[in-house]
């Protein structure tokens, strides 16, 4: 039976973030009746595994965005906050919004995921963006479709040149699959678009730090990554650590090198909420005990990217939707047994349902343990997995037709040029200061 609205006491639990980790718990308790709040900074829920495919205009932002309210209206346990969290007081049990508004909670969950990491060098974040929201996708797409409009109207061909150079930083999945929308956006979706320049001859770069790319998986599938990168064009640089990025150029190894457009992909840092309950890892994970509670704290629980849980073999958890996913599940549970009836919290525990990543049309790589699939099977499989994994049918159904139709024709309908972006598209930047010496093309990174 559902409790009136005016019984129900919205400081039971409080809920920071709506990601994957956040829904998960608010709905197992808006199912058991228990008063939940659900702060988040936007009014959406985002599907960032195919959040680069919004960026390389593949998909809109409502194919992979679902309001918040939209998700949780059914439950009338659970309300909704549009807000940031600027405050945590563990002590007193309070939360300080941006507002200046103060909220109470009993219990606290905190799933406000995490942010581009950029290894000291914020500045960077200016030239190359990464890839976390909608607005990220959306400014990244623009950048991506800008360099080649003003490709097009350039005289010089140097900096035509420059500007048909793109990097992508970091050869994790998210590196890995823009690289290669990338290169299909330009080889292939812009390649009739144009008269003054051939968008299939612009330089898609991926730059690794380490030995290889995919550091999470098997060599033999790392290699066939490689392979198939390649096979569309995007040159791979592995054992290359960025120095410098700047408008227009990025350095590696003594040199500078002109680029139109630079993806940072190479690193995440998670949220500094974490910081407020106490010591955290060096990307910010706040660590947590086996029934997902942060240690000293019994009132207050971490999950998905802002916490650190170790594995029976004493590894952290990776950064992946299916781990925030199932640990929400958990403590959702978990959670609403605990304050219906006393019963303790159990232990979580991860059941890997494997790591995959797109490296290009119908091609794909998969693993779980001893278990490997490569190319199209793997590319299908991850598709009705992450169809599936869509909140609502209508995302599903559209999502579904959107790849068919782009897999037939290449075509892509969001190359929108949208914000402040196209406001400087009237602004031709000059090469960089130093780089006239790349244009000999002996220090070209494409």
């Amino acid at each position: 039976m559902t409790p009136a609205r005016g019984q129900i006491d919205f400081r039971d639990v409080v809920i920071i973030g709506a990601g994957f980790a956040g829904l998960e718990v608010a709905k197992a308790l808006g199912r058991a009746g228990i008063g939940v709040t659900v702060i988040d900074r936007r009014n959406h829920h985002l599907f960032q595994p195919l959040l680069y495919q919004v960026a390389t205009a593949a998909l809109s932002a409502t194919d992979v965005a679902v309001p918040i309210r939209k998700i949780l209206r059914r439950h009338h346990s659970v309300r909704v906050i549009l807000g940031e969290v600027t405050g945590i007081d563990t002590e007193a049990r309070r939360l300080l919004l941006g507002c200046g508004q103060v909220i109470g909670y009993r219990h606290l969950v905190l799933a406000s995921g995490a942010s581009h990491g950029y290894f000291g060098r914020d500045e960077w974040a200016e030239w190359a963006p990464g890839l976390k929201t909608i607005e990220d996708a959306r400014h990244i797409r623009s950048q991506l479709l800008l360099t080649f409009e003003r490709a097009e109207r350039a005289t010089d061909p140097a900096a035509r040149q420059r500007l048909m150079r793109i990097a992508v930083v970091g050869g994790g999945p998210t590196g890995v699959e823009m690289a290669g929308a990338i290169a299909e956006l330009s080889r292939h979706t812009l390649l009739h678009d144009f008269r003054s320049i051939d968008p299939g001859s612009a330089s898609v770069t991926l730059i690794e730090a380490g030995p290889r790319l995919l550091a999470g998986f098997d060599e033999d599938m790392s290699a066939y990554a490689k392979a198939r990168l390649e096979r569309l064009g995007v040159t791979i640089l592995t054992g290359a650590r960025v120095e410098e990025i700047g408008p227009g150029s990025i350095s590696l190894a003594g040199q500078t090198h002109p680029v139109g457009v630079v993806v940072w992909a190479a690193g995440v840092a998670a949220s500094p909420l974490g910081a407020q309950l106490g010591p955290t890892d060096r990307a910010g994970r706040i660590a947590v005990d086996e029934t997902l509670t942060v240690r000293g704290q019994p009132q207050v629980h971490a999950l998905g990217d802002v916490a650190l849980f170790t594995n029976a073999e004493g590894k952290p958890l990776p950064g992946l939707a299916q781990v925030a996913k199932q640990q929400g599940i958990h403590l959702g549970r978990a959670l609403a047994a605990h304050l219906t009836h006393g019963t303790p919290l159990p232990a979580f525990r991860y059941k890997s349902r494997g790591n995959t990543a797109i490296v290009g049309r119908h091609a794909a790589i998969f693993e779980q343990g001893r278990f490997r699939l490569r190319g199209w099977p793997a590319w299908m499989s991850w598709a009705i997995i992450h169809v599936y994994l869509l909140v609502g049918f209508q995302n599903r159904f559209l999502v579904s037709m959107r790849w068919l139709w782009r897999y037939l024709t290449y075509e892509r309908g969001a190359r929108l040029i949208a914000g402040d972006v196209s406001d400087a598209a009237d602004k031709m930047p000059p090469d960089p200061p130093g780089l006239r010496a790349a244009r000999t093309g002996d220090r070209s990174i494409g």
